[in-house]
């Protein structure tokens, strides 16, 4: 796609007296990425300047504690606190502007988020008031090992802020937004939303104070005026400075609403500010809204409210909130708003606005909204992505990869396609054999199930056949034919070994292993399949792979919403990620689905932040989820198990699928070592790891063998 079609995108823009060449700002997040002490270590620097390399217009660096240690959220937050910060905010300012990009500061005070700070610290909580009781099913979601990162936790102290309070957070920022001057910085953007100190008190939910700062919203926003003024006495007319804003607080009655977010942006744009950067957020209790605000699941969930604001005032407005390119090409041509603050899609591939100035919109590595970047903020973890293994690790010193070796890769999953690519883009002959008759291995089936992987399938697919791989399809690796290829090396990338578990009526033929699932669905046979279908249904099983339509993934979907060979009761053993993915595709195709667990929650290997919303709208849908269950024995017309709570329960079945049983394999791996060839083993065949293991294992397998 031609980068004519990202003119409005592509253009430069103007935020007060700031000159960006692109309209495609880095939105800030919070990485976790600075030094334990607050400094800007080598590690963010880093990672931003990858970011600037990639040619984004300006970047916003996450949450800098204009009060830290006080007021920290998370690990590893950068600090603007103390001029002893300033050497390390000069070095990440200058590293960033070599490459042609602005960036600005995002001053930053927890308030009553603040919970990392008060363990970690032994500081006090700063708050307008006391907060009323969290309410909802938001801690449910975690696993054990999950809540394990929390162990020690402290009972959070609140203070309760006087006027003396206000005028030092006041202070502050102040202080805060100067430092970023001297550092270097392009400008500032104060954080006004998300439940941070500035919110608590905006937001009607949690400020009830009966001074001068509670009350009717021009009392409520008073702290927020005080803090741009003492900004703008401290940095000038001529320095830009923005806000970022709520536009409404979803699912908190009494909360902020869009009218009151729009007169709040009435009030800061008469004091001065230079922009705004529209968000939203959210009842922190109810776990399926944690994808439903800032990081919205829903395509474009704040765009309406960002269109409202640029109606209501004459400032620039920085819109966010999954949002493709080509989308924000339209918006911004329209006049909806200015720029486009990306997080995701920029930790998936940070070279996207270069790519598509060049024309090369294909080639951006697509971002499928696992949540392992977000949810690594819950579980106190530095940034990672699923999809891109060098996002949080830029300043790890990789060795270049070796060149003229001859490379043979076995099975072309993502993990496969990953080692594959980065070897041929090197330099090297590499062939890949893959036993099936396309590639993608599960997942294929998991982009069925659901549909944003299926961008990374395709992505994949592209770059393998860019990048000159020799793929042979429907061909075993056998030591004959590997002797003659004679490789330098072996990447063996074959997936997990799926058995049927020892689980009681296993062996009756309505009930199907999830392979059997992912053959029946993709058009392929095995021995166990044929026995458990129908004629009818392997003909059209046999005539849907012959003509590549089981090879349309989108057409398998429109079809299986039509006819499966299913009842319409079924019972899924196994309530992990590939379960509950299960749960909701035969749910959409009007399936009564149960799922029945061992473990003690349901959602292992979905990301948190993704496994709240799931997990949630499959009980909202009805269908019915049972962790803990022991005793589980699949009769003739039900599946029956012991509760978690000891009670006995039928679940009637037309069909069983177990999803479960899979786990590493490396006999191939092993077997071809005692042959003498040198091996590297990569994704599932270590232990299942999912996509982020595949791909991750992709590029270490590259790196093992350029040490």
């Amino acid at each position: 796609m031609a980068n004519d079609d990202y003119a409005h995108l592509l253009a430069p823009g103007r935020i007060g007296t700031l000159d960006v060449r692109n309209r495609i700002f880095v939105t800030a997040m919070g990485v976790s990425l600075s030094e334990p002490d607050g400094q800007c270590g080598e590690r963010l620097i880093a990672y931003h300047e990858e970011q600037a390399r990639g040619g984004a217009g300006l970047i916003i660096s996450g949450v800098a504690g204009v009060a830290w240690p006080t007021g920290a959220v998370q690990p590893n937050q950068s600090a603007i606190s103390h001029d002893r910060f300033l050497p390390g905010l000069r070095a990440l300012a200058e590293r960033v502007h070599r490459h042609g990009t602005k960036i600005a500061a995002q001053l930053h005070h927890g308030g009553l988020v603040a919970g990392y700070s008060g363990d970690a610290f032994d500081e006090m909580i700063w708050a307008p008031c006391l907060p009323p009781p969290m309410q909802g099913d938001f801690l449910s979601y975690f696993l054990p090992e999950e809540m394990a990162s929390f162990a020690g936790g402290k009972m959070p102290r609140i203070k309760v802020m006087d006027e003396a309070d206000i005028a030092i957070v006041v202070s502050q920022f102040a202080a805060g937004a100067r430092r970023a001057k001297q550092a270097g910085f392009d400008g500032v953007e104060i954080h006004s939303g998300h439940g941070y100190l500035l919110s608590s008190f905006l937001s009607p939910k949690t400020n009830s104070r009966t001074d001068r700062y509670g009350g009717p919203l021009e009392n409520r926003a008073r702290l927020l005026l005080e803090v741009i003024g003492a900004i703008r006495a401290e940095v000038g007319s001529d320095f830009p400075v923005w806000c970022k804003l709520d536009a409404r607080e979803i699912g908190k009655d009494g909360g902020i609403t869009l009218d009151v977010a729009i007169e709040t942006a009435r009030l800061v744009e008469a004091a001065g500010v230079d922009a705004i950067t529209v968000t939203s957020y959210h009842n922190v209790g109810m776990g399926k809204l944690h994808s439903g605000s800032n990081i919205p699941h829903v395509p474009e969930t704040n765009i309406a409210a960002a269109r409202a604001f640029k109606s209501a005032v004459a400032l620039p407005i920085i819109a966010s909130g999954r949002v493709e390119a080509k989308a924000a090409n339209t918006h911004i041509g329209a006049g909806d708003y200015d720029f486009l603050a990306m997080g995701r899609k920029l930790l998936a591939d940070p070279a996207l606005p270069n790519k598509l100035a060049a024309g090369m919109a294909d080639t951006v590595r697509p971002c499928i909204y696992c949540y392992t970047c977000v949810s690594a903020a819950y579980t106190r973890e530095p940034l990672r992505c699923a999809v891109n293994p060098e996002t949080g690790f830029e300043c790890e010193r990789v060795p270049p990869v070796r060149t003229g070796m001859r490379i043979v890769v076995i099975g072309g999953g993502p993990g496969g396609m990953e080692a594959a690519c980065r070897m041929a883009e090197a330099g090297n002959t590499v062939t890949l054999i893959e036993k099936g008759n396309r590639l993608g291995g599960t997942l294929r089936f998991a982009a069925l199930a659901y549909p944003p992987n299926e961008d990374l399938l395709v992505w994949l697919a592209a770059r393998t056949q860019r990048s000159g791989v020799d793929v042979r399809l429907n061909t075993d690796a056998t030591p004959d034919m590997l002797r003659v290829l004679a490789p330098d090396a072996i990447i063996v990338a074959t997936g997990a070994r799926r058995d049927m578990p020892d689980i009681s009526g296993s062996d009756q033929a309505h009930v199907f292993s999830g392979d059997d699932m992912r053959n029946m669905l993709m058009g392929e046979t095995s021995g166990a399949l044929t026995r458990k279908l129908g004629l009818a249904t392997r003909v059209a099983t046999r005539l849907g792979a012959a003509t590549g339509l089981t090879s349309n993934l989108e057409f398998v979907r429109a079809a299986s919403r039509k006819w499966m060979p299913l009842g319409k009761r079924i019972v899924i053993i196994g309530g992990e990620l590939v379960g509950l993915e299960l749960a909701e595709f035969l749910h959409e195709r009007g399936r009564h689905v149960t799922v029945v667990e061992p473990g003690p929650r349901v959602g292992k290997g979905l990301l948190l932040v993704r496994r709240m919303r799931l997990v949630s709208e499959l009980k909202e849908h009805g269908v019915a989820l049972h962790a803990g269950a022991r005793d589980i024995a699949i009769g003739p017309e039900a599946v029956s198990f012991s509760a978690a709570d000891g009670a006995s329960h039928d679940a009637r079945a037309d069909h069983v699928i177990v999803a479960m049983g899979a786990r590493g394999d490396t006999s191939l791996a092993d077997s071809l070592r005692a042959e003498g060839f040198q091996v590297e083993t990569v994704g599932d065949c270590l232990g299942v790891t999912y996509i982020e293991g595949a791909i991750r294992g992709g590029a270490k397998s590259v790196a093992k063998l350029s040490a």
